[in-house]
């Protein structure tokens, strides 16, 4: 389970503007609204309504707890996956390195970094930088700034190292998460602010140079009271988030005919506004079933993927599925 958030905007409070504007269409888990345009930044917008195809399914991990989130490396065909182990409020966690078949290639340890909710990769030349939170609140077990690093087999990582640079985007801030987009040459950062979650996007190259000026600052929308995050991604001028909970058994709340409670939604960064929520049956035939992680695939038709654990207790497994653009 990933970060449980504070309560928020409900979508039937939402609203939208511009000539014609009306209240959200379909509560629940359905559309809600569709921008004609297309994106000014280069990446374009996922239709959440298509179907989720495989990429890989029940593949084992350097640990045995639940992904937390991943992000790929396309140039050098690498998928880099993080979980967290041991006490949670510790912020100890591992990082994966597997190829695109899933086979593991190394992993590193970190320590003192946070729970792992998102993560990104940026490429200097063929080189991978791997962008994760770091400096553990250990009365949350989340992380309260991001760093940068290269991956070494068997590695261990501590917060607090000369070798580990710290970016706080937004003092004061805890829960903070990175995700990259490496087309445009930006960062987004989540954090908590009080009681609130927000995201700033930022310029790249502006962030590795402590300069903390955001293109963009939104607050948290799209997900209800009660749901969980297990997940977000930047890519172009949106940002994707993804919710949900294991399966229960078939008496509980969530259970396996249900085909889950998982639901994606879509925001514009220029705007805030939320474009589009659904309910995906995405790896639904999982036992356990536990989504976790979202990421782009920068392939030449761009993927959406999620990430969904599975198995039992001390030897869970990972499943990617996803949406084609």
């Amino acid at each position: 389970m990933t970060d449980r958030p504070a309560p928020r905007l409900r979508r039937r409070s939402l609203l939208f503007g511009g000539a014609g504007a009306a209240s959200a269409l379909a509560l629940g888990a359905g559309f809600l609204w569709s921008p004609l345009a297309r994106a000014d930044t280069p990446g374009g917008v996922f239709d959440l309504d298509k179907g989720a195809q495989k990429f890989l399914r029940e593949k084992a991990l350097h640990h045995t707890t639940v992904l937390q989130s991943f992000a790929f490396d396309d140039t050098n065909e690498h998928l880099y996956v993080l979980q967290a182990t041991g006490d949670e409020l510790a912020g100890n966690l591992v990082l994966t390195k597997l190829d695109h078949a899933g086979a593991k290639l190394g992993y590193m340890t970190l320590k003192g970094f946070g729970h792992g909710v998102a993560m990104g990769v940026e490429l200097e030349g063929s080189t991978p930088w791997i962008w994760t939170e770091t400096d553990n609140n250990s009365g949350s077990g989340y992380g309260r700034a991001v760093t940068r690093f290269t991956f070494a087999n068997a590695k261990t990582l501590t917060y607090g190292s000369s070798s580990l640079p710290v970016y706080r985007a937004h003092a004061g801030s805890t829960s903070n998460t990175p995700s990259i987009d490496a087309r445009n040459g930006r960062i987004a950062i989540r954090y908590r602010s009080g009681s609130t979650m927000n995201y700033r996007v930022f310029k790249l190259a502006d962030l590795k140079n402590q300069r903390f000026s955001p293109l963009h600052t939104f607050t948290q929308t799209g997900i209800d009271d009660g749901e969980v995050l297990q997940g977000w991604c930047l890519h172009g001028d949106y940002v994707y988030q993804l919710t949900g909970t294991a399966y229960t058994a078939e008496s509980g709340a969530n259970p396996p005919s249900g085909k889950g409670n998982t639901r994606l939604s879509c925001v514009d960064v220029r705007t805030g506004k939320l474009v589009e929520r659904r309910r995906t049956e995405a790896a639904y035939s999982l036992d356990y079933r536990e989504p976790e992680g979202i990421a782009v695939q920068s392939t030449s038709t761009p993927r959406l993927h999620m990430g969904f654990a599975s198995g039992a207790e001390g030897a869970r497994r990972f499943s990617l599925y996803f949406k084609p653009q």
